[in-house]
């Protein structure tokens, strides 16, 4: 005797636990062969049983089977077809879609750019080195500079004042200028 014939004495939860156990195999089976993937398969049964929760159990207790199949077959086709709009993307039409991401080119420039500033940072001294990459890399404030260095907040100050004078002084001005690659896109 199956779900079908057997009377409604159980709840709602009961019901759907008792055609999960004998229709979830099948169901997963038969979506596998229209989605042609075990995960997205248990994907389309689930949403199948959150349905069939979801329903009158007495509109559906009597042909549960087919009704089940039928979600089944319905949820695992509009998966296929929602897939099929989000890849096929013709050639020309993505050639024409602007990307958030830099041009190869400005990404080029870009690397070019910070290799010369950590260049000139490496001829720095090391303590202005240590504090501008803390401020600057890390975003440390003086005082938590001050902190992990044992400098005191003022010779933080000093230190940040005259080594990025000297980074100046080292870089090509256009270098500064540019140095912001959202601004050269």
């Amino acid at each position: 005797m199956g779900l079908e014939e057997e009377d409604m004495v159980d709840t709602r939860d009961e019901f759907v636990e008792r055609a999960l156990e004998e229709f979830e195999g099948p169901l997963i089976g038969y979506a596998m062969g229209i989605v042609k993937d075990l995960e997205r398969a248990r994907d389309v049964v689930q949403d199948t049983f959150i349905r069939l929760y979801q329903q009158d159990r007495e509109k559906v207790s009597r042909g549960l089977k087919t009704w089940l199949f039928t979600v089944c077959r319905n949820r695992a086709l509009d998966i296929l077809r929602k897939e099929k709009r989000m890849v096929e993307l013709d050639d020309a039409v993505a050639l024409r879609i602007v990307s958030d991401e830099a041009d190869p080119g400005d990404a080029t420039d870009w690397d070019e750019r910070v290799a010369q500033v950590m260049s000139a940072l490496d001829r720095l001294s090391g303590n202005q080195r240590e504090v501008i990459r803390l401020k600057f890399q890390q975003g440390l404030s003086y005082k938590e500079i001050s902190d992990v260095t044992g400098l005191t907040s003022g010779n933080v100050g000093f230190l940040l004042h005259t080594g990025l004078n000297r980074l100046r002084s080292m870089l090509p001005d256009d270098l500064l200028d540019n140095l912001n690659p959202a601004k050269s896109i």
